[in-house]
């Protein structure tokens, strides 16, 4: 077991885009329909945009198909920031940044001048501890323009689950099955999931391979997310709750 760092780049990099469908430029375009339903636009906040947590892109190469440039894609992980670099050779507006997500945004955007900051996928839970993310919530407050949005995506594991419920599928190929195995540890009580993701390949001569890698992720309860908000100043301008305990939350500055 490692960090959530060390997982993406030792284990779930080569992975990422085709678990989320394998097709970057389909993800980007679903990112950008997603973006604009939430009001995450250029307007009077400006055009910078920072994407937290960037993974392959489409989220970064979606804000720049919508206007903003730049677009500072942010990540610790250099497979994926490499990959987000390929595809968007021919779109200048995105900037690969090799950087911590919680120290990043002081380094990177004058206060007060950011028209978007986006956080999505599951970095919020990858932080490593419930600090860190009240403490990057401020940070997204105060890079932020009077008028600008900052959209965060996030799964509340705070209930276990049990049983088979505790297994579930990702995607399936001809050549590869994803399946991701929650496991609620009694040494870290309720602040933590133990994530195994297992990975089964098949070779050239039909043979099935597992692969599986493990790390700790946070169990954010949505109550205590939205009191760190409010404490960061920032205020909610819609929220939802999705598919698998997907909570996910615009706002503004308070």
């Amino acid at each position: 077991m490692t960090t959530a760092v060390d997982h993406y780049d030792r284990f779930l990099a080569e992975h990422y885009t085709w678990m989320l469908g394998g097709d970057l430029g389909a993800l980007a375009a679903a990112q950008r329909a997603l973006l604009a339903e939430w009001g995450v636009t250029p307007g009077a906040a400006g055009p910078l945009a920072v994407d937290l947590g960037c993974g392959p892109g489409h989220t970064s190469l979606a804000l720049a198909e919508l206007g903003f440039d730049p677009v500072l894609a942010v990540d610790l992980s250099r497979p994926l920031l490499d990959e987000l670099a390929t595809h968007a050779a021919g779109t200048p507006a995105v900037r690969t940044v090799q950087a911590d997500v919680r120290t990043a945004l002081p380094r990177l955007v004058r206060p007060g001048s950011a028209g978007a900051v986006v956080c999505l996928g599951d970095t919020l839970t990858q932080l490593p501890t419930r600090g860190d993310v009240a403490a990057l919530f401020a940070r997204v407050a105060a890079a932020l323009a009077p008028e600008g949005t900052a959209l965060f995506a996030y799964r509340d594991l705070t209930v276990p689950l049990t049983g088979t419920d505790r297994f579930l599928p990702i995607r399936a190929t001809e050549d590869r099955i994803m399946t991701c195995f929650l496991e609620y540890p009694e040494d870290f009580n309720d602040y933590t999931v133990l994530v195994h993701d297992l990975i089964h390949r098949r070779g050239p001569s039909g043979d099935w391979t597992l692969h599986a890698h493990s790390y700790r992720t946070l169990r954010l309860a949505h109550d205590w997310v939205l009191e760190q908000f409010r404490v960061a100043g920032l205020r909610v301008t819609r929220q939802q709750t999705g598919p698998g305990g997907l909570r996910t939350v615009a706002l503004t500055r308070a």
